[in-house]
Formats: structure tokens, sequence, C-alpha cells
């Protein structure tokens, strides 16, 4: 078949499965079966195929190829300009569940699509009633979560980190899940293209070291966690000790979890 393009002619007949794995795979695309597959069943008509195939092999990353993404069982909604959750942060949403499983006010800050905060009021919301917030600092990033929380009653606000939140929330908070963004500035250009050209370089870039976001929020999080309440955040084992001392500076008990399959790594301050 013909090289796709931005400017190619969009075909108005079917593109074959063949056809569509020979596209991506010559695109670069690692699992370029299991994306054909993926691509086909999302296309509502053949135009719909060919341009989704197109925006793929130039580039874009396949969860905004077919406007959502796979969170724990949940069907997540993302657009472009929005970070895509990522497989490994299923374990920060496990290690919550597990810490804090009678907890009934959950916040989901730097919430990009909200899909933790969606995960932990899906699983959560099965032993009793919830109240779920979600913040970013990035307008695209709040009207995505709203999308992905409205079924679950939540509220999702505009700011930066702790500012956006109502009051009401100080000394209430059961779970404070925080995907914060941890890549040192200098090494954001070396991240995947499909990370560095088409996520938000504020969900990516976390300072000189990549710590900057979550010293704030360790800073800040025991004045807004309930007794016992728990702070969890996502980094790297780079970084892992530096952010347990973060956390201790502020007056949290912490620990750190990993997960080797998922190459996770997860701080846990509690109150």
């Amino acid at each position: 078949m013909p090289p796709l393009s931005p400017s190619s002619p969009v075909s108005p007949l079917p593109l074959p499965y063949d056809a569509v794995v020979g596209a991506l795979r010559a695109a670069g695309c690692v699992f370029a079966e299991d994306e054909a597959r993926l691509i086909r069943a999302a296309a509502r008509t053949p135009d719909e195929l060919a341009a989704m195939v197109d925006r793929r092999v130039t580039g874009l990353p396949l969860e905004l190829v077919l406007g959502r993404a796979e969170f724990r069982g949940l069907r997540i909604a993302v657009e472009p300009g929005v970070f895509v959750p990522r497989r490994r942060t299923e374990f920060l949403v496990e290690q919550a569940l597990a810490t804090a499983p009678d907890a009934s006010v959950v916040v989901d800050l730097c919430c990009g699509s909200g899909a933790v905060g969606a995960a932990l009021a899906d699983a959560l919301g099965t032993r009793g009633p919830i109240e779920l917030h979600a913040a970013d600092i990035d307008p695209a990033a709040v009207r995505c979560a709203r999308r992905n929380i409205a079924a679950y009653g939540g509220q999702v606000h505009t700011g930066d980190l702790f500012e956006a939140l109502p009051d009401s929330l100080a000394g209430r908070v059961g779970i404070l899940a925080a995907n914060v963004p941890y890549v040192p500035t200098g090494e954001v250009g070396l991240l995947p293209a499909e990370a560095r050209d088409h996520e938000p370089r504020v969900a990516l870039d976390g300072g000189p070291d990549g710590l900057d976001v979550l010293r704030r929020v360790a800073a800040e999080a025991p004045r807004w966690l309930a007794p016992g309440g728990c702070l969890l955040i996502e980094t790297s084992e780079r970084q892992a000790p530096t952010a347990l001392d973060a956390f201790i500076g502020s007056g949290l008990s912490a620990r750190l979890v990993v997960s080797e399959e998922l190459y996770a790594n997860v701080v846990i301050g509690r109150n």
C-alpha cells in the first residue's frame, strides 16, 4: 500500500488487517498486530480507519489515536495535550487501596486525565460512599478529568496543587494520590518522542533533579491529610532516597514500595 501521510487523501475503501499491520510496522510500532486490532475495532467507518492509521503512523500515541487508555480495568478518555496514564501507575492505586482500604475522602492531585482518582473511586465505592476530588493546573487536563470522574460524582478543580482545593478538605483526606512530574529538566529531551512531543511539559518536568513538585506536595500534605491518612507519590529508583527524606522532613512516616515487574517506585507517607 502507498505510505500514509497527513496530506494523503483518505481512501473510501476499508484497509485490510494485513495492510494496517504493515503500515504500523513500517512506522516502527513494536506491537503492530495488537495496535491494528485495536484501531480497526475503534474505527466506525473506512474513512475513520484510514485517518486513525495515518495519525498513528505519523507518531501520535496509540491512546490518543483511540481516544482512550486502559487503566486498571477502566476505559479512561484521553485527548491531545493530556498526559496518558501509564500502566505502572496502577501500582500506586493498588498501594493506596492496601494502605487505606476504608478511606472515604480521596484527592487525585496533578490528576491529568483523572485515571488515578477514577480507579480509586471505582474500587472504594464498593465499600461505601466516596468523596472524590481531583485537581490540575492544566485546563486541558481538568476538562478531560471531568469526563472520567463524572460517573463517581467527583469534583475537578483548576489550580496549582493545593491552592486548587476547597479549604473544607483540610484535615479530612484519607488518600492523597499525587502523580507529580518527576523527570529532571535536563532529561525531558531524552524521553520517547510519544511523551516528549505529545504530552504537556508541565506533566513531565519536575525541575533540576525532578523532585521540585514532590517536595512541595510533601511539605503541605500533613495539613490536608486526616489522622492516619496517606500520601502516595510515584518516583524513580534513583530519586527514591531523596523523596523519602522529603516525606520524613514534613513529619510523615514514610516507606518505599517497589514493583520490579512494572518498574514502579512509590513513596507512601502517613500522617
